[in-house]
């Protein structure tokens, strides 16, 4: 039977069920993200995995508010910086979950990893949402599973690839966070793969909903997008990322020329998700090459109305 996890409230920073060189690693994990941060953690997550194999195999159970608990092996270098209580994890995916708790849609999570989305904006705080958590990997899968498990089984779980049609692919890579999709040839894991508008054609979702949607595919975004027209069309909002060492910004550049979405990204200048007319604005933004940055595309004039207010509420909050 596996030891029972560490427990870690974000809220008040009680630390409970550790011993003595547990909380040690502890320190030693707040304190890398702290000093790591002002270089966005570059070099954090190789030194947390290296930390990590002094350290019993066991889970860290993080509260993350009064109604979501994420669980993950504890040392992990991609999901220890949530001990340092300052840290906060894709802000500009946080500030439009928040703003939309009292909205009326689904979340659906393509490429949730262990389900940190999946388990907040199932969260009473964030609304209690319906959620659709999405992930091939045979490695994340039962993590992803065991967060929904601790959370009460509130969300639903798919344990496939996201593509442009129906089919199979090649899963790649040794990161769990950074797994990529390399196609039906060559070696990996075989995975299948759905296309969002397959949602639609399954009755998971319908096609007069409200959805926001989370794309970290790594690597297929664009296909995904092309095998999600119908449901793009609908009021939904497409949460892509991009990654930092793009320079072309590949996946904006698709969304700006080629699809009907309106494209916005978040500006830490201005505490605003803009418009984006140029993608010069993405040089100024994707300041760091080992990152990813999310940005936003949507059709639907209910979402427009709610991002413009919550700019609205941004510019009040900076005067």
């Amino acid at each position: 039977m596996a030891p029972a996890p560490i427990q870690f409230d974000r809220a008040s920073g009680a630390l409970e069920g550790a011993n003595l060189w547990e909380r040690t690693a502890a320190l030693a994990l707040v304190t890398g993200s702290k000093i790591s941060s002002h270089f966005s953690h570059r070099g954090y997550n190789s030194c947390a995995n290296l930390l990590r194999k002094t350290l019993p195999e066991r889970n860290i159970a993080i509260k993350l508010n009064s109604d979501a608990v994420f669980e993950f092996p504890y040392g992990d270098g991609y999901w220890s910086k949530l001990l340092n209580r300052s840290y906060h994890y894709e802000d500009e995916l946080e500030v439009l979950f928040r703003d939309s708790a009292d909205a009326d849609y689904t979340f659906i999570d393509c490429g949730a990893n262990y389900g940190y989305w999946s388990v907040l904006v199932s969260s009473a705080p964030y609304g209690s949402h319906k959620v659709i958590a999405i992930e091939p990997s045979s490695q994340n899968f039962p993590k992803l599973a065991n967060n929904a498990s601790v959370n009460g089984n509130r969300f639903e779980l798919m344990k496939c690839a996201i593509g442009s049609t129906r089919g199979t692919a090649r899963l790649t890579g040794t990161k769990h966070e950074a797994f990529s999709i390399t196609g039906a040839g060559g070696g990996g894991e075989e995975v299948p793969v759905v296309a969002l508008d397959n949602l639609i054609d399954d009755g998971k979702v319908s096609p007069d909903g409200k959805y926001l949607i989370k794309l970290d595919v790594e690597g297929v975004e664009i296909e995904a997008i092309k095998g999600g027209a119908r449901l793009l069309q609908t009021d939904s909002v497409l949460l892509c990322e991009e990654h930092g060492n793009d320079r072309e910004h590949t996946v904006s550049r698709y969304i700006l020329e080629k699809t009907p979405l309106t494209l916005m990204v978040y500006d830490p200048l201005s505490s605003r998700l803009e418009t984006v007319k140029e993608l010069s604005i993405l040089d100024r933004i994707k300041v760091s090459s080992h990152v990813g940055y999310n940005v936003f595309g949507t059709a639907s004039a209910f979402w427009q109305n709610r991002i413009n207010a919550l700019n609205a509420n941004a510019a009040r909050r900076m005067q």
